[in-house]
């Protein structure tokens, strides 16, 4: 019996205390916002607290720098690969990546029998055409002077333009394969073996960056023996939307920035104008050529390439900081009610714009805004941190 009062009684107490908590009052909050909307509200105490600041929305003169992200590559027009032309074993090697050469300079030599054949035509030839040519003027001085037959003239000229022609074939072979007059008849003059070596030499002056060959190993034309690069001169790549295009043209002076040497800017120009869009990233490549004799730009090298942009044009301009990049969206707050008096607070609401370029930590706004408006331009953080709080309240309901 005593058991069931008290159980009757702990019934009553938890009913109770039920009941109350039923009627109690929620307090009401300072900042509230429309359900289902994309709106915040903030009352006068609120607004002065986070020191929000607005900014009414006009045109303004459009001038400065379009600022997109490059990258340093190798000016193609400095750039060689070496090789050898005729297949032989390399001999001797003469450099190491890293090392400096000039146009001209020996590389590495190549031995091999196709090498001392050509060597050999072209001698064979030279002389053929050094014996052509004495006879041909011996027989014609003769003829001047009436001592010569007629017959006997137009026969050494006969010979002496055959042998011209030959000589001129083997000289385009000795050169096809990157000799030169003096390479054979020094290597004659200095008895080196006609079957003998072919020496591989730079075309460019510049760095060498890559070595791929040893002595003893087989090489032909196939063979990519050294990679020499000049960056006396430098290409800077990057990519702009094609939104953007308009903007800029081909030998706009530009400039080049990177982490690597802050507060410094290297000069050049814009060559080319990439004419795709990529159809992923609907951005089209722009490509500018810088001066770098102090070689301090290096291939692979990241940066900011930065264009000018003027005009007469105008443009709805913002602080960059107004504007909040979320999810692949960009959008701002626009104060709601121009008349509303501050002590009453403000109303924001969430606007999805599209922006363009940015200049001196301002940006274009294309789309989402008219003049005349107003965008918080601080305290901007704030008015996302109660947004984001509404819309996780709302999940939960």
């Amino acid at each position: 019996m005593k058991s069931s009062i008290k159980l009757l009684i702990a019934v009553n107490v938890l009913a109770i205390a039920l009941l109350g908590c039923s009627g109690k009052e929620e307090p009401k909050k300072e900042e509230s916002h429309n359900e289902h909307s994309e709106v915040v509200k903030l009352s006068a105490e609120s607004i002065k607290q986070i020191k929000l600041e607005t900014e009414t929305v006009s045109l303004q003169p459009f001038t400065g720098y379009l600022t997109i992200p490059a990258k340093v590559i190798t000016n193609q027009d400095n750039e060689a690969q070496i090789g050898s032309l005729v297949q032989g074993r390399v001999h001797q090697v003469f450099v190491k990546v890293g090392d400096f050469v000039k146009a001209g300079q020996v590389l590495m030599t190549v031995e091999g029998l196709d090498v001392g054949e050509i060597k050999a035509g072209f001698l064979i030839a030279k002389a053929a055409l050094d014996y052509a040519k004495a006879n041909y003027e011996r027989q014609k001085k003769l003829f001047d002077e009436k001592i010569g037959s007629q017959k006997s003239l137009l026969e050494s000229q006969a010979e002496f333009e055959k042998a011209l022609a030959e000589y001129k074939a083997e000289d385009k072979k000795i050169h096809s394969v990157g000799l030169s007059d003096e390479d054979v008849t020094d290597a004659k003059i200095s008895e080196e073996h006609i079957s003998g070596t072919l020496p591989i030499k730079s075309s460019i002056n510049g760095i060498v960056v890559e070595r791929n060959v040893v002595i003893g190993q087989l090489v032909d034309a196939t063979t990519n023996a050294f990679k020499v690069i000049n960056t006396s001169t430098v290409w800077v790549d990057g990519q702009i939307y094609e939104k953007d295009i308009t903007k800029i043209n081909q030998k706009t002076n530009a400039f080049f920035t990177s982490s690597t040497y802050m507060n410094e800017k290297f000069n050049g120009r814009i060559i080319y104008i990439g004419q795709t869009v990529d159809e992923q990233t609907r951005t089209i490549t722009i490509r500018g050529e810088f001066e770098n004799s102090n070689s301090k730009l290096k291939p692979q090298m990241f940066g900011e390439l930065k264009i000018p942009v003027s005009g007469n044009a105008k443009a709805i301009m913002i602080p960059e900081e107004a504007v909040v990049k979320e999810a692949g969206q960009e959008y701002v707050f626009v104060q709601k009610s121009k008349t509303t008096p501050p002590s009453s607070g403000q109303e924001f609401e969430k606007r999805i714009v599209i922006t363009g370029l940015s200049v001196d930590n301002r940006i274009e706004i294309k789309e989402g805004l008219k003049e005349g408006e107003k965008v918080a331009s601080k305290g901007v953080f704030y008015l996302k941190s109660e947004l984001k709080k509404e819309e996780l309240e709302g999940d939960e309901h």
